[in-house]
């Protein structure tokens, strides 16, 4: 049977890198006593995928894995079980049953939004999608080259005294929300702030041309 698990990273634990939360659920997985597939050979392990690696420092309500299991569990006690043994700062909170055929979560990423703790005035947002290109200089482990990142942005606009931004993110195409509030702050010359909360809302999948959350199988 496949699983696909969604739950929240916040507070502290935004401080926690992606293989400690990967170790993380594997040992909550174990407390919980769910009846996890393992794989075979001389080093099993469970049957795990994380969707996208989240950055450290950026907290999440909208993170998701995919598990196999021997056997049918009940999504509710699922959830209710994993809680019991989990911690404040990290929440399990759904626990979606896949079809047998269904793709992994990370293989169908398309886009994800981000709401960023940072005030820029409608106006300055409309001029600022107004450009015909949107270039920025985006730096690899190995290169650096700049990019017209105007095509991966899918949303952004005002939300009371934060920014919200709908933004590519997957194998075809990828862009971070810093790198989108650096493009913002040098367009109205302005030092990028040194440190910014940013909060991942949800991720998706592309079908028939519209976004639809990983949750929704």
């Amino acid at each position: 049977m496949k699983a696909r698990i969604k739950f929240s990273k916040t507070g502290n634990v935004k401080f926690i890198g992606h293989l400690d939360v990967m170790r993380y659920f594997q040992k909550l997985i174990r407390r919980a006593k769910l009846d996890v597939t393992y794989s075979q050979g001389y080093h099993p392990h469970q049957i795990m995928s994380f969707t996208s690696p989240l950055s450290v420092g950026i907290e999440s309500v909208g993170e998701y894995f995919d598990i196999e299991t021997n056997s049918a569990i009940d999504p509710d006690y699922a959830v209710k079980v994993l809680n019991e043994h989990t911690v404040d700062d990290i929440q399990v909170l759904k626990y979606i049953s896949l079809p047998d055929d269904a793709k992994k979560s990370m293989a169908l990423l398309s886009a994800a939004d981000y709401l960023i703790d940072i005030d820029f005035d409608e106006q300055t947002i409309s001029d600022f999608l107004a450009q015909q290109e949107i270039e920025i200089l985006k730096k690899t482990k190995k290169s650096e080259k700049m990019v017209d990142i105007k095509p991966m942005i899918y949303k952004l606009e005002k939300q009371d005294d934060k920014l919200f931004v709908c933004l590519a993110h997957g194998s075809r195409a990828n862009l971070k929300p810093n790198l989108v509030v650096e493009a913002l702050c040098q367009f109205v010359g302005k030092d990028v702030p040194e440190f910014l909360k940013m909060t991942r809302i949800e991720m998706y999948y592309e079908k028939d041309g519209k976004l639809i959350p990983l949750e929704e199988v």
